[in-house]
């Protein structure tokens, strides 16, 4: 086995747990009385995800690898756990709304408003780099910037309307 593929088994692994930390999370939170908003660009963000990480194990598999480019995406798993930690059993995949319940505005939230979409847009960038793989990192990351857009619009509509339901107090 490649150090390639060790590092892409790694990472299909880690995504795959997060799905299903999302799913147990996404649950708990719609059972507690939380709703799902703009769900319908969701299977775009999984289709952009999902090609991206075939892609690399396409290409990437029996590359060599960049040892600086993979120690910043090792910088960037930091800084995503903290994002993970931060949100706790509020993190999901999806955009979920728990009504009643403050935004987070702690950890890397004191600092950018979306900071999981950041270290998503860097991962997106520079594992491809670490995988000397530059025509792939350019290509999905113009394909995520289009997601984000549609999401980041979506998801700051969803925080104006509870932020503004909690300033209201309507129910």
């Amino acid at each position: 086995m490649t150090l390639a593929e060790i590092i892409l088994a790694l990472v299909t692994l880690q995504r795959i747990a997060e799905l299903a930390i999302s799913r147990h999370n996404t649950g708990k939170l719609l059972a507690r009385g939380a709703v799902e908003l703009s769900p319908k660009h969701y299977p775009l963000i999984v289709a952009v995800h999902t090609a991206w990480l075939v892609s690399l194990w396409v290409f990437g598999r029996h590359q060599e690898v960049n040892a600086f480019a993979l120690a910043v995406y090792l910088v960037l798993q930091g800084l995503r756990g903290w994002v993970l930690w931060t949100l706790g059993s509020r993190w999901t995949t999806r955009i979920i709304v728990l009504p009643d319940a403050p935004l987070v505005s702690a950890g890397p939230y004191r600092f950018l408003s979306h900071p999981n979409y950041a270290v998503v847009a860097g991962e997106i960038a520079v594992l491809p780099l670490a995988l000397y793989l530059p025509w792939l990192a350019i290509l999905f990351t113009v394909l995520n910037a289009a997601v984000l857009t549609i999401r980041i619009r979506a998801e700051n509509r969803a925080l104006a309307a509870s932020r503004d339901k909690i300033v209201s107090g309507a129910p």
